[in-house]
């Protein structure tokens, strides 16, 4: 059967001027609504969500008479399908859920499991963009007892416990985990892998974040251990692996210095992989092992031997720590501990305008202290719960990412890394 529509476009004025023109004309029509509102009192909002409550039962009243044909008076034996009465039911509506009366479709014959689903109904029982939503406005840090107040409250609205909250999030997290363990990563060259953990309670979640050949940065995968140990930092690794990070291929690895950390990485790049320990946590370990009045020459002495040449600037740290062996031994040794992996961006000769991003792991403390801020309502930490919080929390924080500085000469790194000898890059002054 051929019909005919009226079709409008919310997206232009036009639209909007010949739905206000059609209320003008027929405006007998509204007169009940403004009577239910001066005379009664009604609040505006109640009165909207009374009168979609309404247009939606009629909606499910149309699809199941699609399926069961009209509403006939007394019993139809001629019909397979047969009307089966109303039931209480809610249905998704953005952010929240209404409550309505559906119609009971059911197939004739004796037995169980004869309902049949009214497809309006099915249809309206969608729910990624409630769970979505209600996991953006909890990133937020909305707690799950207060979401409430953050919802509009509509007339016999239902869903907005906060064990009703909870539930949802919990869905809407494991489906963010989900995505994020599976997401493939032989779609990009990543260049750089920044490694580090964070910390619930007792529990640790270690995270990596990748930077391709465009300097864009992306979260590759988080692994959930008791502590930063090589069994959790070798799993995640090797997860990075079977979703499609060649091992074969040289990169650059930004570490705080973890031990774990550093024999994961040997384990499952080889031992030529280049490792980059951040110079952030090197010289923090050292000054805090030094008197007040000797931290500030200190950290000097530090910070201008690492823009010298590799060996150069080694040899003035082992001078260093000479001096401090005397009366600061913890210091010494602290200084001298991995030393050698603190030049690696030195000893290769990779550009100045990479050395910023390069030398720390800035990088992924940056994009951890988004995740910080999107979990720092979460008192209690049980089972399951760091893994799907950090998931969720590291993509909504991947949003706000940008590219690294430098990014112009990151096609020096990857020639100095994969063997492209013939590629001498110009060092430009910080």
């Amino acid at each position: 059967m051929r019909r005919n529509y009226h079709t409008l476009n919310p997206q232009t004025s036009a639209s909007e001027e010949e739905l206000a023109s059609f209320l003008r004309k027929n405006g007998q029509q509204l007169l009940p609504m403004v009577d239910l509102i001066t005379q009664s009192r009604v609040a505006i909002n109640e009165l909207i969500d009374s009168v979609g409550r309404a247009m939606l039962e009629a909606l499910l009243e149309v699809s199941a008479e699609q399926v069961a044909g009209p509403r006939q008076p007394g019993k139809t034996r001629d019909q397979a399908v047969r009307w089966y009465g109303r039931q209480p039911g809610r249905v998704y509506l953005g952010d929240r859920k209404l409550a309505v009366e559906r119609p009971r479709l059911r197939r004739r014959g004796p037995g169980r499991h004869k309902e049949i689903a009214v497809p309006a109904y099915e249809a309206l029982q969608d729910r990624p963009a409630m769970q979505q939503r209600m996991l953006d406005i909890v990133m937020n840090g909305v707690s799950t007892r207060h979401y409430r107040h953050v919802v509009p409250e509509m007339a016999e609205s239902v869903g907005l416990s906060k064990s009703s909250v909870s539930r949802e999030t919990i869905e809407a997290s494991e489906a963010a985990l989900q995505k994020l363990l599976e997401r493939r990563l032989d779609d990009k060259d990543f260049l750089v892998i920044y490694i580090d953990g964070l910390h619930y309670g007792e529990h640790c979640v270690m995270g990596a974040v990748g930077v391709d050949m465009e300097g864009r940065k992306r979260v590759l995968g988080i692994r959930e251990g008791a502590t930063e140990n090589s069994a959790a930092c070798r799993d995640l690794l090797q997860n990075l692996v079977e979703r499609g990070l060649n091992p074969e291929l040289e990169r650059l690895f930004v570490i705080d210095g973890s031990k774990a950390l550093r024999s994961a990485i040997h384990a499952v790049f080889g031992s030529k992989a280049a490792v980059q320990r951040c110079r952030q946590h090197k010289l923090r370990n050292v000054v805090e092992r030094l008197p007040r009045e000797q931290q500030a020459q200190t950290r000097s002495l530090i910070r201008a031997a690492w823009k010298l040449d590799a060996k150069e600037g080694m040899a003035r740290l082992r001078k260093l720590a000479e001096w401090l062996r005397e009366d600061y031994p913890d210091a010494a040794g602290s200084l001298l501990e991995g030393m050698e992996e603190c030049f690696t961006i030195n000893r290769l000769n990779i550009p100045f305008s990479l050395h910023r991003c390069l030398a720390t792991t800035n990088l992924i403390e940056s994009s951890q202290s988004g995740v910080r801020m999107r979990t720092r309502r979460v008192c209690r930490w049980r089972a399951t719960m760091p893994s799907r919080w950090v998931a969720a929390a590291f993509l909504a924080t991947e949003h706000n990412f940008r590219r690294i500085m430098g990014y112009k000469d990151l096609w020096a790194l990857k020639a100095i890394l994969r063997g492209e000898k013939d590629v001498q890059p110009k060092q430009v002054a910080a």
